[in-house]
């Protein structure tokens, strides 16, 4: 007896962590092509860039469209909810992010992107009917201060954020902060009756037809013999990242994580979009953004470290 419980809590634990191994990486993904966005920015015009992403996307896994033996057909509500998670977390997210990181600064994108997990438990907790326990509310807050004070950190008294285009960009952003936290949320509920595959690939094909009109529009009036062969190489893996590799390690991880705890892992986004500014474009890390990584990464360990077993638990409650 003693030995089965054994082996089921292990089971249990080996399942957790390799759920929480793909949301990490799903989210360091996401902080890597975010840091990257600048000099497709500055090559590609945003709908074009966008509309390109959900292209490649989609031609990397037409076969991912397929429903699978056994899938029930897809109910009202499932469509309803597939296009409102390609609405938000694709169309809508795509244009925030790249318009915003055009027009703010890193240290403003930095501190506005902490705010993801503490908006994911807030919808989780207001749509999932998730409880939100004190350790988890505690990692939020980790994750948030600690990279809100790796932001900061990077900023200069000579530094003012008063201009308009700034704002405009901070509120972009925000913007962004909001459809990626929808996306988590909804993305829970679309693992129930999807498989991640197939979520990644629907998804994606309704932002292409969303971005199609404005993308044919700017394509038509656009140089591409101007675009170099490194930006058309960051652009194959910005759209295989964003529409299919993160997509797919994300919906795979939510699967057996409740989203709130799912959203402490968009720490990581930040984080990396950090360290791919030190590593590739050779920025200074100091003490105290060493600091700041250390506190950020305090809130994973308090999110996923398991905790007291509970009775009648389910996948959608938190401990």
């Amino acid at each position: 007896m003693a030995s089965t419980t054994a082996q089921r809590i292990l089971s249990a634990l080996t399942k957790n962590l390799s759920a929480y191994l793909l949301l990490a990486l799903s989210m360091s993904l996401v902080g890597s092509y975010v840091a990257l966005s600048k000099p497709l920015v500055a090559a590609l015009p945003v709908f074009l860039l966008a509309w390109l992403r959900f292209g490649i996307g989609g031609l990397a896994m037409p076969h991912w469209l397929r429903k699978p033996p056994g899938e029930a057909p897809l109910s009202r509500a499932t469509r309803q909810l597939i296009f409102l998670e390609s609405l938000l977390g694709n169309f809508l997210f795509s244009l925030c992010m790249l318009f915003g990181v055009s027009m703010t600064s890193a240290v403003s994108a930095g501190v506005i992107m902490a705010a993801i997990p503490a908006v994911v438990a807030l919808l989780s907790w207001l749509f999932l009917r998730e409880r939100i326990g004190a350790r988890v509310w505690a990692a939020i807050a980790c994750a948030a201060f600690g990279i809100g004070l790796l932001a900061l950190s990077k900023a200069g008294p000579t530094q003012p954020n008063t201009h308009r285009g700034e704002m405009l960009g901070n509120l972009l952003l925000f913007g962004a902060v909001v459809c990626e936290a929808a996306y988590a949320v909804i993305g829970k509920r679309l693992t129930g009756a999807l498989s991640p595959k197939r979520i990644t690939a629907l998804i994606n094909l309704w932002g292409f037809v969303l971005m199609t009109p404005m993308g044919i529009y700017t394509a038509l009036r656009f140089d591409f013999g101007a675009v170099s062969t490194g930006n058309w190489l960051l652009l194959l893996f910005y759209a295989l990242a964003a529409s299919v590799w993160t997509v797919w390690l994300w919906m795979t991880g939510l699967k057996t994580v409740p989203a709130a705890r799912a959203g402490v892992f968009t720490v990581m986004l930040p984080i990396t979009s950090a360290l791919v500014g030190v590593l590739v474009l050779g920025e200074t890390l100091r003490g105290i953004q060493v600091l700041a990584f250390a506190i950020a990464l305090l809130g994973l360990v308090l999110a996923t470290l398991p905790g007291r077993a509970m009775p009648r638990v389910t996948p959608e409650v938190m401990r």
